[in-house]
């Protein structure tokens, strides 16, 4: 997942992760859990001053009902409504040291891939608690959102909500589960022209939905490549977001490529990106709009009944 101007991405059995090992409270009461990196992160009461270093973190400290902790966030934390009204202390690639330091968190939660890992490593060498977040795969959105809850001391809502993250996840799985495949692009950013591989978070939605991503194999997580490639590729679906909630702008480009399958049969669809590109529970909305999107796609097939 990657965030610019709100969402340069970067990306199952609620059972098995609800009150997970990760997460355990000491016979002391102190609080530990493990994070996305391995490390261990212990506080000796639940975390009441929070610092969030990316949007989709303060988003997750809100549905984990943490989000009247959090005394700073990065630019471009706007949902829901009330995160954007918290103070500012950088963006998530230019963090103002200074500034979290000054708030005088008793936590901090960084994003391993989006932040720079220098400037993370000194807020942990200036004594500050750093919980790193780095879900991968539904499995993980649910299991984050379960520890920070616990180091929160919101573990109830946080279990919550990570079951019922998970049982609409296993819902839209089971319903679209026997579906034609349906190969697609995925189209994260513009320019550069970048995608994702199936290592994604992204594409296990696509697999959810019973799509094929066609540059899937590829080794990096977000590949660049240009538009050459995507036309040789001749997907059947073309799926995007854009700079903004609401703006179409990069799927209508392809157009122009009238001899492609997917503009030929007017398969290019629009997603809003912070839907699908953010490691929240909010995916679970974007993996059914895209569902949606790919069985009208298959309803457009020359031999549809």
């Amino acid at each position: 997942m990657l965030y610019r101007s709100t969402l340069l991405p970067a990306l199952l059995a609620a059972g098995a992760l609800l009150l997970s090992p990760a997460a355990n409270a000491d016979d002391n009461g102190s609080i530990s859990v493990t994070d996305d990196t391995d490390r261990e992160v212990r506080l000796d009461t639940p975390a009441e001053r929070i610092v969030s270093l990316a949007p989709h973190i303060t988003e997750v400290l809100f549905a984990i009902g943490a989000g009247d902790r959090v005394i700073g966030a990065t630019d471009h934390s706007d949902y829901p409504e009330e995160a954007s009204n918290i103070p500012r202390i950088g963006g998530y690639t230019s963090l103002d040291l200074e500034r979290i330091l000054a708030k005088e968190p008793d936590l901090v939660v960084a994003w391993d891939s989006g932040n720079s890992r220098s400037h993370v490593e000194r807020l942990r060498e200036l004594g500050l608690t750093v919980y790193t977040s780095e879900p991968r795969g539904f499995d993980g959105v649910a299991s984050s959102m379960e520890r920070m809850a616990k180091l929160a001391g919101t573990g109830d809502q946080g279990r919550a909500e990570a079951e019922r993250f998970l049982d609409e996840i296993e819902a839209l799985r089971q319903k679209y589960a026997d579906r034609e495949p349906v190969p697609l692009f995925y189209q994260v950013w513009d320019q550069p022209l970048m995608t994702v591989n199936d290592d994604h978070l992204i594409a296990e939605a696509i697999a959810v939905c019973g799509g094929e991503n066609v540059f899937g194999h590829l080794d990096r997580l977000v590949p660049r490549m240009d538009r050459e490639a995507v036309i040789e590729a001749d997907p059947e679906v073309i799926i995007g977001g854009g700079m903004g909630e609401d703006d179409p702008t990069w799927v209508e480009d392809w157009r122009q490529w009238d001899n492609m399958l997917a503009v030929r049969r007017d398969n290019l669809f629009f997603l809003p990106p912070s839907l699908l590109q953010r490691h929240t529970p909010r995916i679970a909305e974007g993996t059914a709009m895209m569902c949606e999107e790919l069985q009208n796609a298959r309803d457009r097939r020359p031999d549809s009944p």
